[in-house]
């Protein structure tokens, strides 16, 4: 360790993934059915210049908040999941999935909203099309007052609460508002709630206080308004945002260029991409997220924890849809790559 690199040898960040083991952590935020049809495209259709698509598999998975549970759960913790969902087959089949991956989901069904539903089609390892089925207009105050009793009420097990925006209604500057006071609440009593959040743009001024932030490149620049072309842009841009929001602390997710986490005002650090092949970007968020909550709920450190969560980030985006990543994933990740250091920017 020097004033320029904080480094963790391998032995001491596999040292920590026992810890990660029944750790709790509660999970607000938008659920959705991610829904794969995949299949070959071989011929070009008649009717139109578009690949025909030969499906061969279907499949549903959970998305979104849905899918940092399910990242949590398949690394030995202990998820919890509040969200809301329309009064149909999806939010059904919502609960089915948290059933089959033994995740607490409490859904607060809504009559006459529709479940979010994302329906990608692929072929040859390549995203052909997606589309969407939503409705992410406002919720009204008694649904987000039924939302914000039953956060109260399992709070009070937790150290490490994340919030999912993906901008279809349920993060809102009211519920966020309580989430505050919540906080407020666990310091008078001496205790600490950790709020996490995977940010959607619009979104910004919602995240008042924030414990950490996690943006990718391109919502750093959107949420400060500012340039992210290049490391000294990104540097200024987070920096920014991240003082703007006051936010303890923020981690920019910058792709092929790594993380930067904004430790503090003067503290920056970089983390280069642990990733060898890209195919696929989704749900990598979700991952990052769900690595860092979890260890920050066992007890490990800020940075180390950014170190494993970058690991596993690398694993989910070299396979295709929104994958989950398990211990021995994580443990073979760690005996491959060397990306355990972290350098001062």
């Amino acid at each position: 360790m020097t004033n320029q690199q904080i480094a963790y040898s391998r032995e001491e960040l596999l040292g920590m993934l026992p810890r990660l083991s029944g750790a709790r952590v509660l999970i607000v935020g938008d659920v959705m059915l991610d829904e794969y049809f995949v299949g070959d495209a071989e011929r070009i259709s008649p009717e139109a210049p578009v690949p025909v698509v030969k499906i061969t598999e279907d499949r549903l998975s959970l998305g979104g908040a849905g899918n940092v549970a399910r990242n949590i759960r398949s690394l030995g913790g202990d998820p919890r999941l509040i969200t809301v969902g329309g009064d149909d087959a999806g939010a059904g089949q919502v609960e089915a999935l948290c059933g089959e991956a033994d995740i607490s989901a409490k859904i607060i069904r809504i009559p006459g909203r529709r479940t979010t539903i994302k329906t990608r089609i692929i072929a040859r390892q390549q995203q052909m099309l997606r589309f969407d089925q939503e409705d992410i207009s406002p919720l009204s105050t008694q649904v987000l007052s039924e939302v914000t009793r039953e956060i109260e009420r399992q709070s009070a097990t937790h150290t490490v609460l994340i919030v999912s925006d993906y901008g279809k209604g349920l993060i809102c500057g009211g519920l966020m508002g309580e989430l505050r006071a919540l906080q407020a609440r666990y310091a008078a009593k001496g205790g600490r709630l950790k709020i996490l959040v995977d940010p959607k743009t619009p979104n910004w001024s919602y995240y008042q206080g924030a414990y950490l932030l996690t943006p990718n490149t391109k919502e750093t620049g959107e949420g400060a308004g500012l340039p992210v072309g290049t490391p000294p842009e990104i540097k200024t841009a987070g920096a920014a945002l991240r003082r703007s929001l006051d936010s303890e602390h923020l981690l920019a997710t910058l792709g092929a260029q790594g993380m930067a986490l904004f430790a503090g005002p003067d503290r920056i650090w970089h983390i280069p991409t642990a990733a060898r092949h890209v195919f696929d970007v989704t749900g990598a968020g979700d991952t990052v997220i769900a690595v860092l909550g979890l260890a920050l709920a066992a007890g490990i450190p800020l940075l180390p924890a950014c170190l494993l969560a970058n690991s596993a980030a690398g694993i989910v985006v070299g396979e295709v849809g929104a994958a989950t990543v398990n211990l021995e994933q994580l443990k073979s990740a760690l005996g491959e790559n060397a990306a355990y250091a972290a350098t001062r920017w």
